[in-house]
């Protein structure tokens, strides 16, 4: 029985199959025909690279990277208006190109662009990066490109031009308040190309505190989204972002093109082809007795003999 379902499934996408635009495996249907993720390569060719996101990173197998430092976070707490659009695969918000960030193993200052969002069915496994298989809920990428370039075109044509920091969410059983101009403004741009102001917001109040942000994955790769170009440092941090079940389902009220519901809009995970993950040391700041007790334990174990 399940073979006949494999047959006539692969029959399904056989008799379907069409040109159109690129999209996501949740929005094909045979009306509106489009190229799913498997068929990327075959119409944008940096999409069958060698060098391709996401990844699921093997926490055993990454590297520890001692230049992998805590980053340089520059402007991040500055408040901002702009303008959120629903660009008919992702809720996206161009930021002012304020803020920067510097250190972490980055060899030079990249500016903010702007930040969008993958994620599941109401809540469900959504992110495109997967540690150690587990799919978080949702995935929320803070693009930015070299502080020299001046558009992200330009900077795509650098191997390291752009920076991605990539974060996961969690189920709470709490909201989450600074998550509030994000959410309301979704019900503003729940048809593709529509679009709202955000109210005044930070990019620092939309992630972890600095302090919680030291532990991280590094990575070479790619855009998540046709073309696919091969010219993204990865940073993925461990610590995610806490959104209660309706902070996550108001994500899935947005629309596709076709009208459909803007659910699963996220990449399969693909070959890692011989590229080594990294992590960082994940520097954690003490204080207090926290910081005394860990002195004492340093000196006692320096007094004892070899």
């Amino acid at each position: 029985m399940q073979q006949l379902t494999l047959v006539l499934l692969a029959s399904f996408w056989a008799f379907c199959t069409g040109s159109g635009d690129w999209c996501y495996q949740s929005q094909f249907t045979c009306d509106h025909p489009c190229n799913t993720p498997e068929k990327w390569g075959h119409v944008f060719k940096d999409c069958a690279g060698e060098q391709q996101s996401p990844i699921n990173i093997v926490t055993r197998k990454a590297l520890k990277d001692e230049r992998l430092t805590p980053f340089l976070f520059n402007n991040y707490q500055q408040m901002f208006r702009a303008l959120v659009r629903n660009n008919g695969h992702s809720v996206q918000v161009e930021v002012p190109h304020l803020s920067t960030v510097a250190g972490g193993g980055l060899s030079t200052t990249y500016k903010a662009v702007q930040f969008h969002l993958h994620w599941g069915n109401n809540g469900g496994p959504g992110s495109e990066h997967t540690i150690d298989g587990e799919q978080y809920p949702m995935e929320l990428h803070i693009v930015h490109m070299k502080q020299r370039y001046t558009d992200l075109k330009t900077a795509l044509s650098d191997p390291e031009g752009v920076a991605v920091l990539g974060f996961f969410y969690e189920r709470s059983s709490s909201v989450n308040k600074k998550y509030d101009t994000i959410v309301k403004s979704l019900k503003n741009v729940i048809a593709t190309n529509g679009n709202t102001t955000l109210l005044p917001t930070s990019l620092a109040q939309l992630i972890p505190p600095q302090q919680n942000l030291t532990s991280y994955y590094r990575y070479k790769g790619s855009l998540t989204t046709p073309g696919c170009t091969e010219a993204v440092i990865w940073t993925l941090f461990e610590n995610p972002i806490p959104l209660n079940n309706e902070q996550l389902r108001a994500f899935s009220d947005l629309k596709f093109h076709n009208g459909k519901p803007m659910v699963g809009n996220f990449r399969p995970v693909q070959p890692l082809n011989g590229r080594q993950v990294f992590r960082s040391g994940g520097v954690v700041i003490l204080s207090g007795p926290a910081l005394l007790a860990a002195t004492l334990a340093v000196a006692l174990g320096l007094s004892q003999p070899n």
